[in-house]
């Protein structure tokens, strides 16, 4: 008989085979990867009522905070009491006030966004195919000031690879640091990557007419908010996935094979090698 994470595990599967239940109707289309305390997911839920956000974080108790504080935000709309306090482990942490405005005049109820405990250098294709994401946002990572811990940072090329597979073209990866020295590796690498392009410098600032992603990422995070206390600078870059090209195709030359008289001719290795028909 199972015990513990197992057993949540095993029931889990066996509603699903009940029927119990409801599978998703939608594709997630963003993600937030290292997604803190979950600023940015509260923020965007009811501007995207209608889009699948998930937060990924790599830390056990900030991701249960923050997945705690989606199912409080969820059932305050079902109740007229504000959710409960925030645990002990998490009580010096800067979160929005859930008490106002009510989840159920927010647009979605928060019944959009949701987040995993999850390390997305190693299993980032694990969680969406090819081309599922519309946007990733990477918003102050660690910096990992030591030389010999940069291939611990966020962006890489390896990592910029899988970025690209899971973006779709057109798509865009939003990154947003106070450490210059960060902002310029990121700008390099991704820059640098043969999938992405980076963005006007206007569609990188606030205002009428620009993204709107732009601005909330900016504003709305604990640690842009911490940083804007500060009176610290923010770096933003925003790059483009671009389409991918085509695969190239050999041609065959002569008549199709299948024909009484096919002969056709194709380039191997660089010479060229003749395809009869299995009937000569």
């Amino acid at each position: 008989m199972f015990t513990g994470k197992k057993a949540e595990r095993n029931a889990d599967l066996h509603e699903e085979r009940k029927g119990n239940v409801k599978r998703l109707d939608r594709e997630v289309e963003i993600a937030d990867i290292g997604c803190g305390y979950g600023g940015l997911l509260f923020a965007l839920a009811p501007k995207m009522p209608e889009t699948l956000i998930l937060g990924l974080e790599i830390r056990i108790s900030v991701a249960k905070f923050v997945q705690e504080k989606i199912k409080a935000l969820r059932q305050q709309g079902n109740s007229p009491r504000p959710p409960s306090s925030p645990s002990k482990e998490t009580a010096e942490t800067p979160v929005a006030d859930t008490s106002s405005p009510s989840s159920s005049s927010i647009p979605g109820g928060y019944q959009n966004i949701a987040c995993l405990r999850a390390n997305t250098m190693k299993f980032l294709p694990n969680f969406f195919h090819r081309h599922q994401l519309r946007a990733i946002f990477l918003c102050f990572p660690d910096p990992h000031f030591k030389a010999r811990k940069h291939k611990a940072r966020i962006v890489s090329s390896s990592l910029n690879s899988e970025y690209a597979y899971v973006l779709r073209p057109g798509g865009k990866v939003y990154t947003i640091t106070d450490v210059e020295d960060l902002h310029e590796w990121m700008v390099e690498r991704l820059g640098s990557h043969p999938s992405f392009e980076r963005v006007s410098r206007e569609e990188e600032e606030e205002g009428e007419g620009q993204d709107e992603l732009v601005g909330v990422m900016r504003r709305e995070t604990e640690e842009g908010k911490k940083v804007e206390r500060n009176g610290g600078k923010k770096f933003v870059a925003v790059f483009r996935r671009v389409e991918d090209p085509p695969w190239p195709v050999r041609r065959l030359q002569g008549k199709v094979p299948g024909n009484d008289t096919a002969l056709s001719e194709r380039e191997v290795g660089g010479e060229s090698s003749t395809i009869k028909d299995d009937g000569e």
